[in-house]
């Protein structure tokens, strides 16, 4: 009985559905490829997660590059054994243009966007304008980014909501990346004074708050600049340097505005509001008659 129910299992795996090229696919044929693709990409998905932890132990590498060089590596090694499974099942090689021909009919019907996500994820690999770590803009969506995948880029914003992004956007579109080469950035801060303050003073106080704001590097130095002479205010432009803060600009602005509202107001300078002198003409108005 158990011999006839495999001998008959065996005869169903092996029976031909359908013929690629010169090659013959069975039912078994299909089990035995879908399970080996299986295989692979789960091992190659562990494989990339050891790349990265091994170059992330790496005190001058960065995760960016840790991140791009895994899923380098997971690609070529998903590329060959895809390769050596269709010809340890017996498949022809040559039957691939076969298949190839078939998926370049239907990327023109349909799929160029698909298409056009993944090359741009290899891009993007390779010439790595963005990588996972990086604080970047595109279409008005700031973030930073989390994941590079084939066809999508995750980004996550300061409200913590995950974006994702296809991966043509940052070819096609301009992209601001704010760490690019590393994440020192400049923020610049307006502050208005009344036109009765003595500049020079003002500039002392703006760079004492920068010096008091832990998040602030000394090295650039903070810098004062006496940008406008507007229609109710001096106004100055305090720009300071941080490498903490990339990520929470905001955060950066109001806490040195707290403290620069708190000196200027210890120092009696005033802070003006907009203006206006009205002057009323008295007299008598003349009327034709």
């Amino acid at each position: 009985m158990i011999k006839t129910f495999f001998s008959q299992l065996l005869d169903y795996l092996n029976i031909p559905l359908f013929v690629l090229g010169k090659s013959q696919f069975t039912l078994w044929s299909i089990v035995y490829i879908l399970i080996l693709l299986t295989l692979l990409f789960y091992l190659t998905a562990k494989m990339r997660v050891w790349v990265v932890r091994v170059l992330r132990s790496k005190k001058n590498i960065d995760v960016g590059v840790s991140e791009a060089t895994g899923s380098i590596v997971r690609y070529v090694l998903i590329s060959i054994g895809f390769l050596m499974i269709l010809q340890s099942a017996g498949v022809d090689l040559s039957a691939i243009t076969v298949l190839a021909g078939a998926l370049g009919i239907g990327v023109g019907f349909g799929l160029q966007n698909i298409t056009s996500n993944f090359v741009s994820g290899i891009i993007i690999l390779f010439e790595r304008p963005i990588k996972v770590g990086d604080r970047i803009e595109v279409n008005n969506i700031l973030g930073d980014v989390v994941n590079i995948s084939p066809r999508a880029t995750t980004i996550v914003s300061n409200d913590n909501i995950s974006i994702i992004v296809p991966n043509s956007e940052f070819i096609s579109s301009t992209v601001i990346n704010w760490s690019h080469t590393d994440r020192l950035v400049r923020y610049r801060i307006p502050v208005g004074v009344s036109y009765d303050s003595d500049p020079e003073a003002v500039r002392d106080i703006l760079l004492e708050a920068a010096a008091e704001h832990p998040g602030v590097l000394k090295n650039p130095e903070a810098q004062v600049l006496l940008d406008e002479f507007a229609d109710s205010a001096l106004i100055f432009i305090l720009s300071v340097w941080t490498n903490t803060f990339t990520e929470r600009p905001l955060i950066l602005r109001s806490e040195l505005n707290y403290i620069i509202f708190k000196k200027l107001k210890a120092h009696g300078v005033e802070i003006p509001f907009p203006q206006r002198d009205l002057h009323i003409r008295s007299g008598e108005i003349k009327k034709d008659v």
